[in-house]
């Protein structure tokens, strides 16, 4: 049996103070909805939240549903120290999912 795989994801806006926390099965769509049109969330627009900080790839698109619920109950100051466990300068990241397969 195939199960769909997913991502949980984290935008952020320029100055790392806000954090919107997404789950999707194609990161890269996603983003770039995010950024371009009107599929992506009205939080993301309002806070100007274009900046892709952090993700994580499930071979399971439920058990990124569950990380991503797991991650919306948490705390501002947990989110920042994931976030730097893995992009410690807490950079853009949509370049680097430009040249995944």
């Amino acid at each position: 049996m195939l199960f769909k795989q997913g991502h949980v994801y984290i935008m952020s806006n320029q100055y790392r103070t806000t954090f919107y926390i997404g789950v999707t099965s194609d990161l890269r769509s996603r983003v770039w909805q995010h950024l371009n049109n009107n599929e992506g969330s009205a939080y993301v627009k309002k806070y100007k939240l274009f900046d892709l900080v952090y993700y994580e790839h499930f071979d399971r698109i439920t058990d990124a549903i569950d990380r991503e619920k797991q991650l919306k109950n948490w705390h501002h100051e947990w989110k920042v120290n994931l976030i730097k466990s893995v992009n410690p300068e807490m950079k853009d990241l949509k370049v680097e999912i430009d040249y995944q397969e």
